[in-house]
């Protein structure tokens, strides 16, 4: 098939550091390559991929800070996509509803795989005014809000078999790896840590809108013993970082759609201690692959619990379901139905 990926450009595919759906978009793309079909990807320009790349920008966004209007450069890659739309079989968007004007009813098979959050009340109105356009969600979960938007199916995320390898043996420490927000919860990862009596490493950025949380909240518990904040780390040193600890430790207090940071610490053989929000429970297996808790109480209980578990068990839980193989697989059965569906709408007109 003739496959256009459209990526956002705040980081480059893959990402040089934190930035999930680039990363997505990356091993899917090589795995869609490596399946035989013809890619191109429609991202910055310091992307690197063995698809064919439309750089729209020389380099990711948020490296770029001369840029000031992020979204003008999104507005011309939908442009340079519609020029080019009817050399694809199928079109697939990760920049969440920006496109949707342009390409609803204009002839072409596309669909669009959102990655964020959809419990928030503008979200709702802009399905409801696009009802034809198709939709991947990352989990069940994420699409609760809206059960009545044109789902073409979930997809969940997943990662090449030879990206991250298994550590079987941990060097006694806990891990929380991501982002600095309320909702990803460091400051409960923090308390579960200390009440544990166990060492803690955090990798994560801290993004501008969270640097008051992370003065006022997560730095005044970072001076006490115990816990190590060693900031952004990049995809090489994931591994490591991830395969060295006992657990990860995944506390959020929001709906996530998915979640990447817990497939990255299986494929590491690194068993999730996970809060039972959003899609957790539908990538957790609790007792096999990690335990899923109600609060931080459980999360110690969990903790006491972890000899149970086998690291080797925890990565081929990872292998059976979590694969990018399996991924670009899911996709390319959406993508030839919604071929299927779109050629006799073509030949009517």
């Amino acid at each position: 098939m003739r496959i256009a990926q459209v990526a956002p450009l705040a980081e480059a595919v893959p990402p040089k550091l934190y930035g999930g759906t680039e990363r997505i978009v990356s091993y899917l793309t090589e795995e869609l390559v490596a399946l035989g079909h013809d890619v191109t990807l429609f991202a910055s320009g310091d992307s690197q991929t063995s698809a064919k790349l439309e750089p729209i920008v020389p380099r990711a966004l948020r490296l770029d800070h001369t840029v000031r209007d992020p979204l003008a450069p999104h507005v011309l890659m939908i442009h340079e996509v519609a020029c080019r739309a009817h050399a694809f079989d199928v079109i697939h968007f990760h920049i969440d509803h920006l496109h949707l004007p342009v390409f609803q009813g204009r002839g072409v098979s596309f669909l669009t795989t959102l990655h964020g959050r959809l419990d928030l009340p503008e979200i709702a109105p802009l399905f409801r005014a696009f009802p034809d356009a198709s939709f991947v969600s990352i989990s069940d979960s994420q699409r609760r809000p809206a059960p009545f938007a044109n789902w073409a199916g979930t997809v969940h995320h997943g990662l090449p078999d030879s990206g991250l390898r298994p550590s079987l043996r941990h060097d006694g420490y806990l891990a929380f790896l991501g982002r600095i927000s309320p909702e990803k919860g460091p400051d409960a990862a923090i308390r579960i840590a200390r009440a544990a009596g166990l060492p803690l490493r955090i990798a994560a950025k801290v993004d501008e809108a969270d640097q008051v949380y992370f003065e006022t909240v997560v730095q005044p518990l970072l001076r006490e013993p115990g816990v190590e904040f060693v900031g952004e780390i990049s995809e090489r040193d994931k591994a490591a970082f991830l395969g060295g600890a006992m657990a990860l430790l995944f506390p959020i207090n929001w709906p996530e759609p998915f979640g990447l940071v817990m497939i990255e610490a299986m494929a590491c053989g690194t068993p999730v201690i996970a809060f039972d929000r959003g899609s957790v429970p539908e990538i957790v297996e609790d007792g096999v692959n990690g335990f899923v808790v109600e609060d931080e109480t459980g999360a110690l209980a969990a903790l006491a619990r972890l000899d149970g578990l086998d690291r080797a068990r925890v990565r081929q839980a990872f292998e059976r379901r979590f694969s990018s193989r399996r991924m670009a697989q899911d996709y390319l059965q959406l993508y030839r139905r919604l071929a299927a569906d779109q050629a006799p709408l073509l030949r009517a007109v």
